[in-house]
């Protein structure tokens, strides 16, 4: 693979400015960001910062546009969403492997993000001529009421390192057919691939003429957050990643009586019931522990098994871990590659301390690989411990291959210890017992926003809503009706009698 070749393809010089109001970019004077692949700590390329400065310019260039985008039918602007799906699938590859090599997931996850960006793409053409609303039968005599949606404006977008460009989508291609104009501001973790999606989108804007502004791109640090989060002429602020950051941003934005679409943590559990097939709850706790190296708020992080059938499952568990192949993402032989940094490993190791400190007892160790290949010290061990429901490090999230197996006697008390942390994306159970299921997936069940059968807790699929609950913060992206975040509704009444009936029956001597 040549990176510079996928570079040149992509639109990415060595050096490149940091804020675009669209297909224009701004020179700025921030801060150097330089991106290191966590795959060989390589320089791949650098990003200019966005200033205070070039933020207020994107954002008053998205005003302008959007008093142009909103009044283009929605059937256009999916017109417009589903050429930039076109160019996606031309551009899949490269882009696939710059995702792979920036973000340090494997090739097969790169493609299959590109891939989520197009299947995204065609849900919001589809969804384009769907934007309805309701009639409802009015009580006073000839009139009638219904209800429409509108565009909200300027939509912010803060997006994680994790899926650096497939969330961005789910919010930006949905928000446009809705007639809003978007301004991203990405991980600075991984700036590369934000550029190289503001490149493939704007060639099809421009050959389009679609007012310049609708995809506007700040990349920055945690200051152009801050500006977005309190800026009054970005009415919805959509935001993936921690959840500590989710609460500032939650706060702010809630000061000014914004809007606030939040994607935050997950603490993700699978319950193994006495009942469950384990040659399909082995692949699912493998791949839901360990892909992304656990880097996925979707990751599984805790297995919850029924203790007639644990013992089993553990040693069946503990033999498939050994089968692992760690090393670069970008040879598909390999199953785990990097964590995005090194304050990630940091995190990594003070997550094993503390779970050896509470007693936690080590079935697969875990540990910071060297040598050979392993150069850009990223690259760690999936583990697995048993454990207290009750640690302390059980109940926080730690983005990592670290899996913490427990015991459970009773459907009811596997369902509690599942529900007893503070986030709830997802969640799922391993049963063909159908009562089982359905007890789970009732409202005394699963709290998540997610809940899966004999399906592990990772892989949602564009088409359902994405979204958790308490500390996940509520948001939901992506598919079903979650277009309505997007959107403020209207409630409209008209009178066509040669009267006015008022309410209360009041009437006046006029």
């Amino acid at each position: 693979m040549n990176m510079n070749n996928i570079l040149k393809t992509l639109g990415i010089e060595k050096i490149n400015e940091g804020a675009f109001t669209g297909t224009k970019s701004i020179k700025s004077s921030g801060e150097k960001i330089a991106s290191y692949s966590p795959v060989d700590g390589k320089l791949i390329a650098s990003v200019i910062s966005a200033t205070e400065k070039n933020y207020d310019a994107v954002v008053r260039q998205a005003e302008k546009a959007f008093e142009e985008w909103r009044m283009i039918p929605a059937p256009k602007r999916g017109e417009v969403v589903r050429q930039i799906g076109e160019a996606l699938r031309k551009y899949k590859e490269p882009l696939g492997k710059l995702v792979s090599y920036e973000m340090g997931k494997s090739l097969q996850e790169g493609y299959g993000e590109v891939q989520e960006m197009i299947d995204i793409a065609d849900f919001a053409v589809g969804l384009s001529r769907q934007l309805h609303g309701l009639t409802m039968h009015s009580e006073r005599p000839l009139h009638r009421m219904y209800e429409q949606w509108h565009p909200l404006g300027v939509v912010g977008i803060i997006s994680a390192f994790n899926f650096p460009v497939a969330v961005w989508s789910w919010n930006a291609f949905i928000a446009w057919v809705c007639g809003d104009v978007c301004v991203w501001k990405p991980s600075e973790k991984t700036p590369l691939t934000a550029l190289a999606c503001q490149h493939i989108v704007s060639a099809v804007l421009k050959a389009n003429k679609v007012p310049e502004g609708i995809n506007g791109l700040v990349i920055g640090g945690r200051d152009i957050g801050e500006l977005m989060s309190a800026d009054t002429r970005v009415p919805l602020v959509s935001a993936t990643g921690s959840t500590r950051m989710g609460k500032a941003v939650g706060a702010t934005v809630a000061a000014r009586l914004g809007r606030s679409l939040l994607e935050l943590g997950g603490n993700n559990a699978i319950i193994i019931s006495e009942h469950a097939d384990l040659d399909i709850a082995l692949p699912a706790a493998l791949f839901g522990a360990v892909g992304t190296a656990g880097q996925r708020c979707t990751t599984t992080r805790r297995l919850i098994i029924h203790e007639k059938v644990y013992d089993v499952f553990k040693k069946k568990l503990v033999a498939a871990y050994k089968q692992l192949n760690i090393g670069n993402p970008l040879d598909e032989k390999n199953h785990v590659g990097p964590l995005i940094d090194k304050d990630a490993v940091a995190a990594y190791e003070h997550a094993i301390k503390e779970v050896k400190r509470e007693g936690g007892k080590q079935l697969v160790a875990g540990g910071v690989l060297e040598g050979k290949g392993y150069e850009s010290g990223c690259y760690v061990k999936p583990c697995i411990y048993e454990a207290s429901p009750d640690f302390a490090i059980v109940q926080h999230e730690t983005f990592a291959p670290i899996l913490y197996l427990m015991k459970y006697q009773t459907l009811n008390e596997a369902m509690a210890i599942q529900n007893n942390v503070p986030q709830g994306l997802s969640s799922a159970i391993m049963t063909l017992n159908l009562r089982e299921a359905e007890q789970y997936l009732s409202c005394a069940g699963s709290d998540c926003g997610i809940a899966n059968v004999n399906i592990g807790t990772s892989g949602a699929e564009i088409g359902g809503a994405f979204g958790g609950e308490k500390e996940t913060g509520g948001g939901r992206e992506s598919g079903s009706d979650s277009w309505k975040a997007y959107m403020r509704r209207q409630t409209n009444t008209i009178n066509y009698s040669t009267q006015l009936p008022l309410a209360q029956g009041i009437k006046f001597n006029i």
